[in-house]
């Protein structure tokens, strides 16, 4: 879809600076002395189209196209790497938590053993 529519652009500027206009203005002088002026604008379209110069803008712009489309699929892979990153990290991340919380549960669960064992010692005395 990209492709199409920097190709369009690209012909469309090419269609448009195959257009020449020319402004021509001309002074007499009349036998009274007095001066006209004419104005003549021409706008001339070819007919015979240089297809070597197309030829050329056409692969030039198949070439730049390319190469826009190649930086934004390295862009695009870069970001899903980063993404990809991202998600190992907080995967590592939530696993060390998850060791922290169970060692810490761990050694609740031996304070309260103690605890116990120390509460039926002293219930037995």
């Amino acid at each position: 879809m990209k492709k199409q529519i920097l190709s369009a652009f690209v012909i469309s500027i090419l269609v448009v600076s195959c257009t020449k206009s020319t402004t021509k203005t001309e002074q007499v002088e009349n036998p009274d002395g007095s001066v006209t002026t004419t104005t003549t604008s021409v706008t001339e379209t070819p007919t015979g189209v240089d297809s070597t110069k197309i030829n050329e803008t056409k692969k030039e712009v198949h070439e730049k196209v390319e190469e826009t489309s190649e930086k934004l699929d390295n862009t695009a892979q870069k970001a899903k790497e980063g993404i990809h990153n991202v998600g190992k990290d907080i995967k590592q991340g939530a696993q060390e938590v998850g060791k922290d919380v169970k060692d810490a549960a761990a050694k609740g669960a031996e304070k309260v053993e103690s605890g116990a064992k120390k509460l039926k010692e002293d219930l037995k005395k």
